[in-house]
């Protein structure tokens, strides 16, 4: 998974408290690229060697909000690359710089592209050795309606794991995801889902809602050593082993297992099936985790597959959806609405005041992001241009929690923008209208707020997340109802108890007596209580990211 995510896991910077003797602190510290103090300028990434004299920083003396352009800063670097990228194949255009040099890059590109710009307070970028501490200064600290950070998504990633999590969906881990039901004493976690829906190579006790006991001999709940907790759960490099305590689904019994870190993809769109309600109605389900560049020829074939089995519902669970390209989203309500979407905008991308009209990343005019009738071939060229299947429903009911962000969002917000019903049930989302290209620099790649979404109808306010059955007298209220995540049931089982309240109000117009709390018991036969859960991941997975 990489060190520079599991700081962000450890630091509670996702806008998760995590173990609560995890330091907090803001943005992207840690490890990897561009950060860190200056590295000899006798080095560099590929441990090749370089002009050994050290450069004075281009640009003179900073003068406060006196702002050169960033091209004049870019590729200029403390510790430059040579070669080319292995995964792209393009040669470095890195040169010998300075750390004041990859800083005003920093500063200059936020002046030019930030979306709150002028929210910055301008700081000598020769005052800080460290591009990523530096970073972190670059944004704004205002706050939302109901007083979170307005910016709650300024990251960074080494490009090298940035391409490899958005290219292939590869990430170091055990195949699963950690739900953090409480991350203070008595802490609480379970598995929230598996990675590929066959379990691939975990243990067979090893399912959603097996609750964790102890981390190499820590106790999860009450334990001081949080560090052998983060690190044994979220492993940074392959080959790793850590031994777990595990309560399995629907046991008393605590069993004892090692699990080993390796490189591994994860499988996007799950469980995809269609159920017959008891009144005949065909509903279709689908569990659709990230969106990420694999996940557009799993969700042809799903959309292919309950096409064919003529749904006339379509429950949509994005609980754990945080998001990844723009363009997976806007094909999939396309492959959901059908004739009502053609010629209509997705989304349209709004940057701040200094580039009205024109797009500042591609320097094309701003054009909106469309509903994608035919495939894009995103990963398998041979896909690029087929037509793309359709159930045209004229309603969705998407299954949400607070992991439920940006290009998830993107959904419901696109389709609320030509009138397709969206029906809520689950949780408030993450709240995040906002996008960015991603941009490297001397290796490290900066994920700063570009743009902010708004559909056909113009509407992109859902700072604080869309509410379902809101009363905020806001088009982020939603109709539907608010139901805890509930991990005594597989996900797509139909007792789980978001999914059997989508069903039950597909028959009756209501969610149920289920649906008296977000923490109610009632209708489940529980070992744990319905509840809010974390579940962390890694920034490709949790955004919503544009390509040039």
């Amino acid at each position: 998974m990489g060190t520079h995510f599991r700081e962000l896991v450890i630091r509670g910077l996702i806008a998760l408290s995590v173990f609560s003797l995890a330091a907090c602190g803001g943005g992207g510290g840690g490890g990897g690229g561009g950060g860190g103090g200056d590295t000899p300028e006798s080095a560099n990434a590929d441990g090749g060697s370089v002009d050994t004299e050290k450069p004075s920083p281009v640009g003179g003396n900073w003068i406060e909000n006196n702002f050169l352009l960033s091209s004049t800063f870019i590729g200029r670097c403390a510790s430059p690359r040579t070669g080319t990228d292995p995964a792209t194949g393009y040669e470095y255009v890195d040169q010998l710089g300075t750390r004041e040099d990859e800083n005003n890059w920093l500063r200059s590109m936020s002046n030019e592209i930030y979306l709150w710009y002028d929210e910055i307070t301008d700081k000598n970028p020769a005052s800080f050795d460290d591009s990523l501490a530096y970073f972190d200064e670059l944004k704004t600290f205002a706050k939302t309606p109901s007083g979170q950070d307005k910016d709650r998504f300024h990251y960074t990633v080494p490009t090298n794991e940035w391409l490899s999590q958005t290219e292939s969906g590869v990430y170091v881990g055990y195949g699963l995801q950690w739900a953090l039901l409480s991350s203070k004493p008595p802490r609480k976690a379970v598995v929230a889902y598996l990675d590929e829906e066959d379990g691939g190579n975990l243990p067979g006790i090893i399912t959603r809602g097996a609750e964790v006991i102890s981390v190499d001999g820590v106790d999860l709940a009450n334990g001081e050593d949080v560090d052998t907790l983060n690190y044994g759960m979220w492993p940074e490099n392959e080959g790793e082993s850590h031994t777990f305590e595990i309560r399995p689904l629907g046991s008393s019994t605590i069993e004892k297992v090692t699990l080993v870190a390796s490189a591994l993809k994860s499988d996007p769109v799950q469980y995809v099936k269609a159920e017959v309600t008891d009144s005949g109605r065909k509903v279709g389900y689908m569990l659709f985790n990230d969106h990420i560049a694999t996940a557009e020829a799993e969700l042809i074939n799903a959309v292919t597959q309950l096409e064919s089995a003529a749904v006339e519902d379509l429950v949509l669970d994005l609980r754990y959806n945080g998001g990844g390209y723009l363009d997976i989203a806007a094909e999939l309500a396309y492959m959901i609405a059908g004739s009502a979407s053609i010629g209509q905008p997705f989304e349209r991308a709004e940057f701040n005041d200094k580039h009205p009209e024109t797009n500042p990343i591609t320097g094309e005019p701003i054009d909106p992001t469309p509903f994608y009738t035919s495939a894009l071939g995103l990963i398998d060229e041979s896909l690029k241009g087929d037509s793309l299947p359709t159930l045209n429903l004229p309603r969705v009911f998407v299954l949400t929690s607070e992991n439920t962000c940006s290009a998830s969002e993107a959904i419901i917000n696109g389709l609320r923008g030509i009138d397709v019903e969206v029906i809520q049930i689950g949780e408030t989302t993450c709240g995040k209208p906002y996008g960015f290209y991603p941009l490297d620099n001397c290796g490290t790649t900066y994920f700063t707020i570009q743009f902010s979404g708004v559909n056909a109808k113009g509407f992109g306010d859902y700072s604080d997340g869309f509410v379902p059955n809101g009363t905020y007298g806001t088009e982020a209220d939603l109709p539907g109802c608010n139901i805890g995540d509930d991990f005594n049931h597989l996900l797509g089982d139909v007792n789980e108890a978001r999914f059997a309240a989508a069903l039950n109000y597909i028959e009756t117009g209501d969610c149920g007596e289920i649906a008296v709390s977000a923490f109610s018991e009632s209708g489940v036969n529980t070992r744990i209580p319905l509840s809010n859960a974390q579940v962390p991941k890694e920034i490709s997975r949790s955004n919503r990211i544009m390509v040039r």
